[in-house]
């Protein structure tokens, strides 16, 4: 009776140990993905720089004996190990006292001494120098701690600026502006009006010809800080106290008034800057060659007009070169000016036709002389110019028909016809790394769904001069099981409009079965992010070992797209393209049935982090699951450039609208909330106070604090939160025990 009677209750519980044990798997295949394929993709490039005064470039890669550093050569055409690996990991082993594997070296990234007898790298935290002679190491100096992003500049520091000329030296003291004649030792005061609250800055430019000095009157303002609290720090018992530079939206600014002096002549000549206590920033200051002129940039609060100013520096006059204005906003990150050595023109990118397209400018009279690109395409980025040959390098997206219109691709541009040459014609994006001269370039194209090719290119006309005999392989990993992710393209929500993302599913995929859809979301306007490059592993991939199907989207509202597509973003965060999203979505799910879109979850961080809850609460009938990491729940409580560039100055009823905070009694869905308490990127605060409201309107909700932690998506712990909140409410399925687990 008694073994019948354990028999009857093993039988009963045999399904949830089996299922226990199946989760316990489905873990650990999540934990293991990138050791179990990503150990198998073999000969792809990693890491890649160019040697400077040859046309060599060196390339970390993975081989089935580990990474290997290779130098690839244009000129004759070969391929070698960059170095001895093994004699490198004998002497820095002798060196640091450890042990060192030749094929596992602790840094990833090297540079050549100019003679190229000589590596240069950095491990753990150490510079050092190998000599390829005799392999002897040397220490150099350590890596500086990096500086927080957001100080702010007070422009007052007592360093002291050499004149080109080497003759004299200018520096700020006591407010005001000096030059000492280093041959006599003399000290002569420029300026005498400075005072505490509005000194001249000690960002001094000096003309060509070390006879005049260009340097702002700076008006200081109080700049608001973030204090954070350190709970648990590592070197003491009690808490510590952080505090960091930090202005907000609305916050006053410092203002900048040019000014030039003139020693020799004990002149100062004032610049009468237009509405100049409007600025959001005047900065690169720049003096022409004939050191009558000098030029600056004027970004208006607000982010709707950015002007390049001409000063006359003899009578303080202004010429507006460029005035670049929009009814919703000027992207200043992606602006670009190159001055021609000629002192005549300018190259300038704008979106004003309606696309990111580059003019050339005739700096004299302030006018477009030509449109250089044009087309339902964006030029991204240029690369180099050669006025010699007046030839230009650009980085651009979309302009081939019937691709991804993500995709970079390398053109070079006749500056005086406007002829465009294609560089990089494969349907793939290319990631490229020239030459110090521009000759040559090495060339690491694929797609999400291509199998990388390395090839080295002449920039001249792009023909592939070399291809290295040891191409990316990913054999290995597909026969470990691995699959490849599948890029989708869908109407937004006008019908019209190409929405682009990517699908990834489990290793152990059933198109039988029914998956509950995961969207990773970062829908910054600052970007496009839906990865165009192969990996073997994504952000997003492990999640779905789970057994879920993943998804990651760029929809409206986001960069690289045309000037609509970019603008509905503007002062309208909160919509974050998530109708192309839920579109895009339900097209696939057409297509794809095993996605079950009845059962949808999001997650993101930061931007990503404001996204996710704002899906579940500005869309409940579709997005029932979101993880918001370090979210801007609030872009009132977020940094000044970022959230002011998209929701504008001054601060209006827009930035309520796209609150979370404000909007927190929607939320009908299951929301975690995880936050780094020292997170120094976004203020931590942005995520409480969203808890402080869905505490008063009795919301359920999980909020995760991670100790120490900085700006993040929630480290092991919260990826582990993470999962765990996915699978019990979209799989509904019990997680592994992990207080008991080993």
């Amino acid at each position: 009776m008694f073994i019948r009677k354990k028999l009857f209750i093993g039988l009963l519980l045999a399904p949830f140990l089996s299922h226990a044990q199946s989760m316990d798997s489905l873990y650990k295949q999540a934990d293991t993905f990138r050791d179990r394929f990503g150990t198998k993709f073999y000969y792809g490039v990693s890491e890649v720089g160019a040697v400077d005064k040859n046309h060599s470039f060196w390339y970390l890669t993975q081989t089935p004996r580990g990474n290997e550093f290779w130098l690839v050569n244009a000129d004759t055409k070969s391929t070698k190990s960059a170095f001895d690996q093994e004699k490198l990991a004998n002497s820095l082993a002798a060196s640091t006292s450890g042990k060192i594997k030749p094929y596992q070296l602790p840094f990833r990234s090297i540079a050549f001494s100019p003679k190229n007898d000589s590596l240069f790298f950095t491990a753990n935290g150490q510079k050092y120098a190998c000599s390829l002679s005799d392999y002897a190491i040397v220490k150099r100096n350590k890596v500086g701690e990096p500086s927080y992003w957001g100080d702010v500049v007070k422009e007052n520091s007592k360093e002291k600026v050499k004149s080109p000329d080497g003759k004299k030296e200018a520096y700020i003291s006591e407010y005001n502006l000096w030059v000492t004649d280093l041959s006599t030792g003399q000290s002569k005061q420029l300026s005498f009006d400075g005072t505490p609250k509005e000194y001249y800055s000690s960002n001094i430019n000096w003309s060509p010809d070390s006879k005049k000095i260009v340097s702002c009157k700076y008006r200081s303002v109080g700049i608001r800080k973030l204090t954070l609290i350190s709970s648990s720090p590592k070197d003491q018992l009690q808490p510590k106290m952080e505090e960091y530079d930090y202005p907000k939206p609305g916050d006053s600014l410092p203002v900048r008034r040019p000014v030039v002096f003139i020693p020799d002549e004990d002149r100062v000549v004032k610049c009468d800057v237009p509405e100049v206590e409007t600025q959001f920033d005047l900065s690169d200051i720049r003096w022409e060659k004939n050191n009558n002129y000098f030029t600056f940039s004027f970004n208006k609060r607000g982010s709707q007009q950015f002007i390049v100013y001409r000063a006359d520096a003899t009578s303080g006059n202004l010429q507006v070169v460029v005035n670049e204005t929009s009814p919703t906003f000027v992207y200043y990150n992606t602006l670009y000016l190159h001055w021609f050595e000629n002192g005549k023109e300018l190259l300038w990118i704008s979106d004003r036709d309606g696309w990111r397209h580059l003019y050339l400018y005739d700096i004299a009279s302030g006018k477009v002389r030509k449109q250089l690109t044009k087309g339902e395409w964006v030029v991204k980025t240029v690369v180099h110019v050669d006025e010699k040959t007046r030839t230009a390098i650009l980085k651009v997206c979309g302009k081939d028909a019937g691709e991804d219109p993500y995709l970079e691709k390398y053109y070079s541009l006749n500056i005086d016809n406007g002829k465009l040459i294609a560089l990089t014609p494969e349907n793939a994006n290319h990631n490229v790394t020239f030459s110090s001269d521009y000759a040559y370039m090495l060339d690491n194209y694929s797609r999400v769904d291509l199998v990388p090719a390395v090839v080295v290119r002449s920039v001249k006309n792009g023909a592939i001069v070399y291809k290295p005999e040891r191409q990316p392989d990913i054999a290995s990993a597909v026969l470990e099981g691995w699959r490849m992710p599948q890029v989708f393209s869908a109407k937004g929500r006008d019908g019209k409009t190409d929405i682009w993302g990517m699908i990834v599913r489990p290793t152990n995929f059933d198109p039988a079965k029914k998956y509950p859809v995961i969207e990773y979301i970062y829908a910054g306007p600052h970007d496009s992010f839906v990865p165009k490059s192969f990996a073997i592993a994504h952000r997003f991939t492990e999640l779905a070992e789970l057994g879920f199907i993943t998804v990651m989207i760029d929809g409206m509202g986001t960069d690289n797209r045309s000037k609509a597509f970019h603008d509905v973003c503007w002062k309208n965060l909160k919509d974050a393209g998530f109708p192309d999203r839920i579109a895009w979505m339900k097209a696939a799910a057409e297509k794809y049935p095993e996605m079950d879109i009845s059962r949808v979850g999001i997650y993101g961080g930061s931007a990503g982090g404001q996204s996710s809850t704002g899906a579940l609460l500005f869309h409940p009938e579709f997005y029932k699951v979101g993880v918001s990491s370090c979210g801007c729940h609030d872009n009132r409580m977020d940094k000044i450039w970022w959230n002011e560039q998209w929701m504008g100055y001054p601060i209006g009823k827009e930035y309520e609208e796209c609150s979370n905070v404000v909007n927190a009694h929607l939320l009908q869905g299951k929301l975690m909330l995880i936050v780094g308490e020292l997170d120094n990127n976004v203020d931590p605060s942005s995520t409480y106070q969203v808890a402080d409201q869905l505490i008063k309107y009795n919301k359920e909700f999980e909020l995760v604090v991670l100790p120490g932690a900085r700006h993040t998506l929630g480290e092991s712990y919260g990826e582990r939160k993470r999962r765990d909140f996915f699978v019990k409410n979209l799989l509904g399925l019990k997680t592994p025990e992990w207080n008991t687990s080993k």
